[in-house]
């Protein structure tokens, strides 16, 4: 039911947790969704020096169904990983994400979206070696951003990453953001997330237009018990952003 596992024309979506459990890493975290069902379900405790909770391997085979399904129909679902914990959690078992990833290589035909509050973590706890292009295209990689604090320090960190696709989960948005004025510097370039890069090439080496570096920015506002007001301009702002340089929005729900 999470409406940006959707595909662009309303295909049905999936979420999949290879593991249970996390840490409150971010102020996103302070009413943390998750940790509120781990206590009322008591399948995990929350929390730093908890044990995570690998689930059943029922579950685990379920993403090699969803793959026969979509080879058989020809439609790419995408598959939203982890909604109760983080893949690149530092408290979770190295071999367990070495299984993740060896899932997602097992499945081609799904795209897998693996958003983290980590987005620091990322290029240590790949697979070696890591090639997303030949080995992992149907990765996504997004970092969850809800203040200008984060988008300053992180977004850097997410630009670093060669995915194929990158993008923002701005959700619970907590204050107003600029993604106009980042700068990155790599190599030569300067990669500005939502202006593009600059000096930009084709495959041949001709010139060619400038592309934004973030391929998709969701936004959206805290729910449940104690939640924090979001003003309806810091959303209209980043709408109106990425309108002007051509980014995809989606606005998720107050």
């Amino acid at each position: 039911t999470i409406e940006w596992t959707k595909g662009p024309n309303g295909e049905k979506g999936f979420t999949f947790n290879p593991w249970t459990g996390c840490t409150k890493v971010s102020p996103a975290c302070d009413h943390c969704y998750a940790e509120g069902w781990a206590k009322r379900s008591g399948h995990v405790k929350w929390g730093s020096g908890q044990p995570r909770r690998r689930t059943s391997d029922a579950n685990w085979r379920m993403p090699l169904k969803w793959n026969r399904e979509a080879e058989r129909t020809g439609v790419r679902p995408r598959v939203f990983c982890a909604s109760l914990a983080d893949v690149f959690d530092n408290a979770v078992d190295p071999q367990w994400r070495a299984d993740l990833f060896d899932l997602i290589a097992a499945t081609p035909n799904l795209d897998w979206l693996l958003l983290t509050k980590r987005i620091g973590n990322v290029g240590n706890m790949l697979p070696v070696p890591f090639d997303f292009d030949k080995h992992f295209p149907n990765v996504w990689i997004g970092a969850t951003i809800v203040n200008q604090a984060e988008a300053d320090r992180d977004i850097p960190k997410l630009l670093d990453v060669p995915a194929r696709v990158r993008f923002l989960s701005m959700e619970p948005l907590l204050g107003p953001v600029d993604l106009t004025h980042i700068e990155v510097f790599g190599g030569d370039a300067e990669i500005y997330p939502l202006k593009g890069t600059t000096d930009c090439v084709d495959d041949e080496g001709a010139p060619t237009d400038d592309v934004p570096a973030l391929d998709w920015v969701i936004v959206g506002g805290e729910s449940g018990p104690g939640a924090r007001p979001m003003s309806p301009d810091w959303a209209r702002s980043l709408r109106d952003q990425c309108a002007e340089a051509g980014v995809p929005f989606l606005f998720k729900q107050w």
